[in-house]
């Protein structure tokens, strides 16, 4: 018996565990090196120990090395989704299955939105088999401004789904935290600082806050999570759309330049441009709305990403409020659209090579991590995708992924189903019952 047990605990562990990383060389490339600039042919990316260390034309395998020939086909680094909620929810109303939410808690800021990723989740495979290899996931409601600690999380087929866990605060401004303060912008914005104030007080002396008991606004906890916000070590990602909340924001990074401000959203960004670009803040932006949602979005305009970026601003794609538990894949389809917006007189979109960053290294360097993340340059994780076609239009399928080194498996729940169902034909059980 005790050898069985040790053996169902080795098997755990294995399965926990990542694959070992391999090294390979993928030749005869249409390369995408996903810095902005367009495909190459006869390109070569060569990867070991998990890492970029080569790629471009011209590059020289080394010898023994494990060879993946692309017989010409589009290879890109992996789809870094800016903004998701993959991973925390399996069945949005189903609240035994979706740990976006903790309106009922008395923490915010120490949510830590790492615990509750299940690398299992069935949108995960799902996004994996269509090039999506990192992911920012942020947390959803809570009682308060701050939603809490966002992660970065790779999409392989193991149990570490996790890259960087803490790597960022999420904040809701505009409507949602004007509601979340006491009904408007003006408490909202009082609710923000007054939060900062107490954390660099915490941080400064955390034995004497403690001593303010029920006089201090924040938890301990929540606290303790803001210190690395106010100190420039985590960035401060803020949920903004209006036009004029925007500048509020930009105002605040003005009064506190501590702080690493990403804007996300910012569906009227076009009309303040300029500004943003001045600021510096980067932005990780919703792609193609266009029509309002909501008062705060009257602006709304296809155009945003395309005029944000001709002013300057460093803008990448993201998800927020739009399926952003599951649909982290729709950003190709979005980057493709911006393509194709160039060809409408008075409309602006990108052009291809801007189009791809803005689906792989730009929301990484928004995040502060485009030197591990988004694009082949050397040292760079190696998240590779080799495709069918072009990977910005809407038919192309994703044949080879690999994420850290390790080549994926594509299966998922949809393409278990489709092998299900192909031959409609019963067996001795219903088709319900096969795998």
């Amino acid at each position: 018996m005790k050898k069985l047990l040790l053996g169902a605990a080795a098997a755990a562990i294995a399965f926990a565990a990542p694959a070992l990383a391999q090294d390979v060389a993928i030749t005869n490339a249409k390369l995408v090196i996903g810095d902005g600039a367009g495909p190459v042919e006869g390109g070569t990316v060569v990867i070991r120990a998990g890492r970029v260390v080569a790629a471009g034309p011209g590059v020289a395998v080394p010898a023994g090395m494990r060879v993946i020939d692309a017989k010409g086909r589009w290879v890109s680094p992996g789809i870094f989704a800016g903004f998701t909620r993959l991973g925390i929810v399996e069945v949005d109303a189903v609240d035994e299955t979706n740990d976006a939410n903790a309106g009922g808690s008395p923490f915010n800021a120490s949510l830590d939105v790492s615990f509750a990723v299940n690398p299992k989740s069935t949108p995960i495979a799902l996004n994996r088999a269509e090039g999506v290899t990192r992911a920012v996931v942020a947390p959803g409601d809570s009682s308060s401004i701050f939603r809490g600690q966002g992660a970065i999380i790779d999409l392989g087929a193991d149990m570490n789904a996790v890259s960087q866990p803490r790597a960022f605060q999420f904040l809701e401004y505009g409507e949602s935290g004007a509601g979340e303060s006491g009904g408007s912008r003006a408490a909202a914005i009082a609710t923000l600082r007054n939060a900062l104030f107490e954390a660099r007080e915490y941080s400064r002396n955390p034995g004497r806050y403690l001593d303010r008991g029920k006089d201090a606004f924040l938890t301990r906890a929540d606290a303790d999570a803001l210190v690395p916000v106010i100190t420039g070590r985590v960035p401060l990602l803020i949920h903004v759309e209006r036009a004029s909340d925007i500048l509020v924001v930009l105002d605040l990074k003005r009064e506190m330049p501590s702080l690493r401000i990403v804007l996300v959203g910012v569906t009227e960004g076009w009309t303040v441009a300029r500004e943003i670009a001045a600021s510096g803040v980067p932005v990780i932006a919703t792609a193609l709305a266009d029509l309002p949602s909501s008062f705060e979005s009257l602006a709304a305009t296809q155009s945003n990403i395309g005029r944000m970026k001709a002013a300057g601003v460093l803008v990448g794609i993201g998800m927020i409020n739009d399926d952003d538990t599951r649909q982290a894949r729709l950003v190709k389809q979005y980057a493709g659209n911006l393509v194709a917006l160039n060809r409408i007189p008075g409309a602006s979109g990108l052009d291809w090579g801007s189009a791809f960053a803005a689906i792989s290294s730009k929301p990484a360097e928004a995040m502060g991590m485009g030197a591990e993340y988004g694009s082949l340059r050397p040292g760079r994780r190696g998240d590779v995708v080799i495709w069918d076609g072009d990977p910005l239009e809407l038919g192309t399928a994703a044949v080879t992924v690999i994420i850290d080194g390790v080549e994926q498996p594509l299966a998922n729940r949809q393409t278990r189903l489709r092998e299900r169902y192909w031959d409609p034909k019963e067996k001795a059980l219903p088709k319900a019952y096969e795998y």
